[in-house]
């Protein structure tokens, strides 16, 4: 029987609790470590060599989509009652509002080095110290809308600029292309400041700290901006029936894509699974 994910802002105060002591008991066992590092090693660029799959790529939701499920899979061997709760940034759009809560993900990092310094994540708890990351920082970051950023939180039109995309995603399936719902989503933009962050990416830059680099699984509210993405892919899909991921066959040995994008029936790095095997995981999950 499929389990639920919920939105975060229904949540009870028990449901809250589980679902942090489940993640601070993976980060105790140093299994959560493992999810730092596994993103770190597929945060690949346009400009870099090889395969990529997590991000920059058509593979960007299915990637994602998986680790989702992994990283819930693992929550659920902790407490079968937890699942992924999802962030709805288009309407807790504050920071103190929903995840922001001493509860539930803590608040903002001061604003001398950013350091979160409430919640159940907080360095001084000694519950959440950074082993794996990309700079020398032990304790989680934030800088929560600041100014420096010079975004605010995508809106429901922002993400209605990518919903009504019908193609999951076209040539030359990178971070280049203006059309195609994948990058529109994932929100590679032209040009500087808020243009050039558009939705998923937009909401990283937003939330600053942590959340900017490679390592930002760091920040639990990862979990809970990709479980909203997750969601607009199953949205999206909903309202173009019919629609596939793309490209469905690999790009010939001529094309500059050729062995560095995943086609749907490919197998998906680092998992033994295609695309074409994520796009429908309604017997595993649904969304309230």
């Amino acid at each position: 029987m499929a389990y639920v994910r919920k939105d975060a802002g229904t949540l009870t105060r028990a449901e809250k609790r589980r679902f942090v002591k489940a993640l601070l008991e993976l980060k105790r066992r140093g299994e959560y470590d493992e999810f730092v590092r596994m993103h770190i090693a597929h945060f690949s660029s346009d400009g870099e060599h090889g395969l990529r799959t997590a991000h920059m790529a058509p593979s960007f939701l299915p990637w994602h989509r998986r680790f989702l499920i992994e990283l819930e899979r693992a929550l659920r061997r902790v407490d079968p009652s937890v699942t992924l709760p999802y962030w709805d940034w288009t309407r807790d759009r504050t920071t103190t509002s929903v995840p922001w809560t001493a509860d539930f993900l803590g608040g903002n990092g001061r604003r001398s080095d950013h350091q979160v310094m409430t919640g159940p994540f907080a360095y001084r708890e000694s519950n959440w110290v950074i082993k794996v990351g990309v700079t020398d920082e032990k304790f989680l970051t934030r800088d929560l809308g600041s100014p420096r950023a010079t975004v605010g939180l995508p809106t429901k039109a922002d993400l209605e600029w990518a919903l009504r995309e019908s193609a999951y995603d076209v040539a030359p399936w990178d971070s280049t292309v203006t059309r195609g719902f994948r990058n529109r989503l994932e929100g590679w933009g032209a040009g500087r400041g808020r243009t050039s962050w558009r939705n998923h990416n937009q909401v990283h830059r937003w939330v600053g700290g942590a959340m900017l680099g490679a390592a930002s699984v760091n920040d639990p509210v990862f979990w809970l901006h990709h479980a909203f993405i997750d969601l607009q892919w199953h949205r999206w899909q909903r309202r173009h029936r019919g629609a596939r991921y793309l490209p469905a066959k690999p790009p010939g040995p001529d094309n500059a894509q050729h062995g560095r994008i995943v086609a749907r029936h490919q197998k998906l790095p680092p998992w033994d699974v295609s695309p074409d095997e994520l796009e429908d995981v309604g017997r595993i999950y649904r969304y309230a």
